[in-house]
């Protein structure tokens, strides 16, 4: 799948595109998939549960936020790819999202698994996808996004928030 040009996205995702370094999607994919793991596996103890302000999330809110993102975003990507042309909501409340769900009692294995699952998941749908699949659009409401920009930002996504927890976590 050929890397989407910055015509098929909203400007406001350049950020996550911009983390996403040049070659064969599912190699990035796929190594995105396990530095992910990894990174949340190393992550200290102390540092699971730990928000730097008040009101900010903890490091499992984080990664519970890149497995909603990434089954909506997934989703989006069928939509896509299948040519539906049904309009979605442009956006995808991400604090609504954080507050309607508890990971505090959870362990990161837990959240760790399901991540795994949920993005071997986008593997397989974006390993079967065509080239032609890939330039169809989703009708995401003021924000409307081809198959393959989509597969490309839950990469930069999830790279985005490890830097977050990197800077605002880790640092202090």
């Amino acid at each position: 799948m050929q890397r989407p040009s910055e015509d098929e996205y909203h400007p406001n995702y350049q950020k996550y595109f911009d983390l996403i370094a040049g070659g064969n999607y599912l190699d990035l994919l796929r190594q995105n998939s396990i530095d992910t793991v990894a990174f949340f596996d190393k992550l200290p103890k102390g540092k699971l549960d730990y928000r730097y302000a008040e009101g900010k999330w903890t490091t499992k809110d984080v990664l519970m936020h890149i497995i909603d993102t990434e089954r909506v975003f997934s989703y989006r990507g069928l939509v896509a790819a299948r040519g539906d042309h049904i309009t979605l909501r442009h956006r995808m409340d991400e604090e609504l999202y954080a507050s309607n769900v508890d990971v505090s009692h959870r362990a990161l294995e837990s959240l760790i698994s399901e991540f795994r699952a949920v993005r071997s998941s986008t593997e397989q749908l974006f390993e079967n996808m065509t080239e032609a699949q890939s330039k169809r659009w989703c009708n995401i409401g003021t924000s409307p996004m081809t198959a393959r920009a989509i597969a490309y930002f839950m990469i930069g996504h999830a790279r985005h928030h490890v830097g977050v927890i990197q800077e605002k976590y880790l640092e202090s």
